[in-house]
């Protein structure tokens, strides 16, 4: 996998833990691929690859708090803070009373005059970082290598255009 992320525009931007995190995905993508070249479809090495994505899952929360701080959308105290969720913040699906006024999905889709962005940032969310993350007895989301690449790539995909969706510099 090349990510080719010192390339990114949103590179500089980012904190140094935050870089190390998603260095780190990459390393153990590609240490999984040196085990027998690509994978084939189905392969099953480890049950879940979780694992794999898990870093970039943590720097993409990282990014987000980071970003939403600087658009003015969350305060000091939530980025600083251990009680802001990002999931609460972005879910399009929130009841209007949970919402508190605005919400950064609400204020995302103001601010970029639609849902493309917001929807995008969300969609990563849930697919690369809680669907990853949660584990519930009658829902085993294990994932396949293949997919966690998908998700990494999500991930990035998703910090592109938020970058560019929300003029940073």
């Amino acid at each position: 996998m090349d990510l080719k992320l010192e390339k990114r525009i949103w590179w500089n931007y980012i904190e140094e833990d935050l870089q190390e995190l998603l260095v780190l995905s990459e390393f153990l993508s590609n240490v999984v691929k040196s085990w027998g070249g690509n994978l084939p479809a189905g392969s099953k090495v480890f049950h879940d690859y979780s694992f794999v994505v898990f870093p970039s899952a943590k720097a993409y929360e990282g990014f987000l708090k980071k970003v939403f701080l600087d658009m003015g959308f969350i305060t000091n105290e939530d980025y600083l803070g251990k009680h802001f969720r990002i999931g609460k913040s972005l879910n399009p699906y929130l009841e209007e009373r949970f919402r508190n006024g605005e919400s950064v999905y609400d204020r995302l889709v103001k601010f970029c005059g639609g849902k493309e962005l917001a929807d995008t940032l969300w969609n990563a969310w849930t697919t690369s970082r809680n669907l990853v993350f949660h584990w519930f007895p009658n829902e085993k989301k294990a994932i396949s290598f293949e997919e966690a690449e998908v998700r990494i790539k999500l991930i990035i995909d998703a910090m592109d255009m938020a970058f560019k969706g929300c003029k940073l510099k």
